[in-house]
């Protein structure tokens, strides 16, 4: 029932930044929690960041200190922000909600980090 669109993902260099967007078609303050996972080539899905309604986060031991999850209610929007990325950041980041006990996922967006 809900779909969630994710953007900004690209090629960008190490030490670079990125900020990553994903819209929802419900109204955010609706969703329960919200997050983002990566998944690289050959390796398995792992959580990056969640955050909750009362604007709590978690995240990844591997992105502590240099990505920021946050949520804009008004615009129906998460974001991902992603400063001094490295190659092992390379993957394709999706978006997930939960909403009524049940889980809904983006189409994820690439991110590749390379010089």
């Amino acid at each position: 029932q809900v779909q969630l669109v994710e953007s900004g993902g690209d090629l960008v260099q190490p030490g670079g930044s990125l900020r990553l967007s994903c819209v929802a078609s419900e109204s955010i303050f609706r969703i329960n929690a919200m997050g983002w996972y990566r998944q690289a080539i050959g390796k398995q899905r792992e959580l990056v960041a969640l955050i909750g309604s009362g604007r709590s986060t978690n995240y990844a031991d591997s992105v502590k200190g240099r990505f920021t999850i946050t949520r804009d209610n008004a615009k129906n929007t998460v974001y991902l922000q992603m400063n001094s990325l490295k190659p092992e950041d390379t993957a394709v980041y999706s978006c997930n909600a939960l909403y009524s006990g049940r889980l809904y996922w983006g189409q994820g967006t690439q991110v590749t980090v390379s010089s």
